[in-house]
C-alpha cells in the first residue's frame, strides 16, 4: 500500500542511537546476573540452575525481541545448554506477554492512519498470540472476512542491533570456554535472519512464495495477504481456523499420521524442489486444519518470518550426502560436506560429522514404517548424538560451522521434535524419495527462480 506519511514519521522507529542505549540498559538489567554466571562458568555446572533458568525465562519474556529469539534458538540446539535452561527457554515460544491496548491503538494508527478503525469491521483488543518480535490480533475485514493482524513491537530495529552486539559478546565467551565448535559464522547468519524477520513486507512475499511452492498440496493451507492493510511493521492475513497440534497427541493414528505427513511435506518439498526452508519449525507456527466433523484434514502454516533461501548447490549437497550415506560412499560424503562449506576436514572429523549425519538421515534411510525416534522425548531429540559429537570434537576439532548449515540443522531438529509430539508412524524413506524424485541442481535452480519471481523476491 502507499504510505502517505512523511519520512521522519514513517521511520522514527529505525535503528536509533537512543533506542539502542535504552535497549542496552534493559538488557543489562534483565541479563546482568545471567551474563556474570556465564562468564564465571557457573551456568555450566552447580548452583540452583532450576531457579536461575526460571529467572532467565522471566527476564527474556518481559524483554521481548531478538535476545528472546536467540534464546529460543539456543534451546533447540542439542547440548548447547543444560537441560534446565533448555526446558525453560523453549516455553518462550508460547508464553510471551503481549503489549496492551494503548500500544496496539498507537501502532495501528501509525501504520494505517488515524482512521484505521474505518478500514476494518471489527478488531479484538486482546492479542490472540504473542511471540518474541510481535503479536497477533483477530479482526474482521469490511466484507466480513476473518483477519489475523500481526503487529511488530516498538523499536525492534534498534533492539536487533543492540542485541546482536550482546550476542557477539556471548559467542566470544562461548568460544573461550568451549572451543570445540567455531561459531564465528553463526553470529552473521543469525543477524541476517533476524533483520529479515523485522521486514513484514518481505514476510508478505514469503507467504506468496509458499503459496506458489505448495499450491498443488491440498492438505497444506497458506494464508492470503491483505496488502492494503499491511506495511513493513503490520502484516494482515486471512485468519486460518484450526486447533493446536498438541490437541491431537492422543488422537487415532490415522489423524496423527495425516498431520505428520502434511508437516513433512510442508518442510521437505519446498527445500528439495525450490531450495527454501522454514527455519523455525515449532508447534506455535502450525495448527491443524479441520473438516466438518472436527477431524484433522491438513495443516495450517501460520508464520513466515524465519525463511532461508539456499543456493541450489547446497540442496545438491544434502541429497548427495543422503546417497553417500546409504551407499557408504566416502567420496560422495566428503563432496557433500565440502559443498556445504566445511573446510579442511580430516578423516577423523569426517567420521565425527557422520555420527550426526546418520542420526539426522536415519529415518529417511529405512524403507519401512517407523517413528521418527523411539523412546525419546521431544526436548531430548538429538541430545545424545550431539553430546557424542561434541565430546569428539573437543579431542579432534575445532571445526568451523558454515553459516548455511545453521538453520538447516536447527530446523531438522525442530521438525523431529514436532513429529515426536505427534507419535507418527510413517515410511519417511518413501516420503523423502518422493520429494527428491528426478532431482537435479539445475531443476532446483529453475524452479527457485520461477517461484521467487512469482513472489516478488527475485
Amino acid at each position: 500500500m502507499t504510505d502517505e506519511r512523511t519520512p521522519p514519521e514513517r521511520d522514527r522507529e529505525g535503528n536509533r542511537l537512543t533506542g539502542r542505549v535504552r535497549r542496552y540498559a534493559r538488557v543489562g538489567t534483565g541479563m546482568g546476573t545471567v551474563a556474570a554466571r556465564l562468564a564465571s562458568g557457573r551456568i555450566l555446572g552447580g548452583g540452583t540452575r532450576e531457579e536461575d533458568a526460571k529467572a532467565l525465562r522471566a527476564a527474556l519474556g518481559d524483554l521481548k525481541g531478538p535476545l528472546m529469539k536467540v534464546a529460543q534458538l539456543l534451546a533447540t540446539i542439542p547440548d548447547a545448554l543444560p537441560p534446565e535452561y533448555a526446558m525453560e527457554l523453549t516455553q518462550l515460544q508460547s508464553h510471551a506477554p503481549p503489549m496492551g491496548w494503548p500500544f496496539v491503538r498507537r501502532r495501528m494508527a501509525a501504520e494505517l492512519g488515524a482512521d484505521w478503525r474505518k478500514k476494518v469491521q471489527d478488531f479484538e483488543r486482546e492479542a490472540a498470540a504473542a511471540a518474541s518480535l510481535g503479536q497477533v490480533h483477530r479482526a474482521w475485514a469490511l466484507d466480513g472476512s476473518e483477519l489475523a493482524c500481526k503487529l511488530q513491537y516498538p523499536e525492534m530495529q534498534s533492539a536487533v542491533e543492540a542485541d546482536l552486539s550482546q550476542l557477539q559478546w556471548i559467542f566470544a565467551i562461548h568460544r573461550r570456554m568451549d572451543p570445540a565448535i567455531d561459531t564465528s559464522e553463526i553470529h552473521q547468519e543469525i543477524g541476517e535472519r533476524l533483520r529479515e524477520e523485522l521486514d513484514y513486507d518481505r514476510e508478505r512475499r514469503h507467504i506468496a512464495l509458499y503459496g506458489e511452492m505448495l499450491k498443488d498440496v491440498s492438505t497444506i493451507r497458506v494464508p492470503k495477504v491483505y496488502p492494503e492493510l499491511s506495511t513493513r511493521r503490520l502484516l494482515t492475513m486471512s485468519w486460518l481456523e484450526g486447533r493446536s497440534l498438541l490437541d491431537f497427541r492422543e488422537a487415532d493414528l490415522d489423524a496423527r499420521n495425516l498431520l505428520a505427513t502434511s508437516l513433512f511435506k510442508a518442510w521437505w518439498l519446498p527445500f528439495c524442489r525450490h531450495g527454501v526452508i522454514h527455519g523455525d519449525p515449532h508447534l506455535g507456527n502450525y495448527s491443524a486444519m479441520l473438516d466438518g466433523e472436527g477431524r484433522p484434514c491438513g495443516l495450517n502454516l501460520l508464520d513466515y518470518g524465519c525463511i532461508r533461501i539456499f543456493p541450489p548447490r547446497f540442496v545438491g549437497g544434502v541429497v548427495e550426502l543422503y546417497h553417500g550415506l546409504r551407499e557408504d560412499d566416502r567420496d560422495r560424503i566428503v563432496s557433500a560436506y565440502e559443498t556445504w562449506g566445511f573446510k579442511g576436514l580430516s578423516n577423523e572429523l569426517i567420521d565425527i560429522l557422520n555420527i550426526w549425519a546418520r542420526f539426522i538421515y536415519g529415518p529417511l534411510m529405512e524403507d519401512r514404517v517407523r517413528k521418527i525416534a523411539e523412546g525419546v522425548s521431544p526436548g531430548q531429540y538429538g541430545r545424545h548424538q550431539a553430546f557424542t559429537v561434541h565430546r569428539a570434537l573437543k579431542e579432534k576439532g575445532p571445526v568451523r560451522v558454515p553459516r548455511e548449515f545453521v538453520f538447516m540443522d536447527r530446523a531438522a531438529i525442530g521438525l523431529g521434535g514436532v513429529l515426536i509430539h505427534l507419535k507418527a508412524e510413517l515410511n519417511f524413506y518413501r516420503l523423502f524419495n518422493e520429494a527428491i524424485e528426478d532431482f537435479s541442481v539445475d531443476a532446483v535452480a529453475a524452479r527457485q527462480t520461477d517461484a521467487l519471481k512469482a513472489a516478488g523476491l527475485a
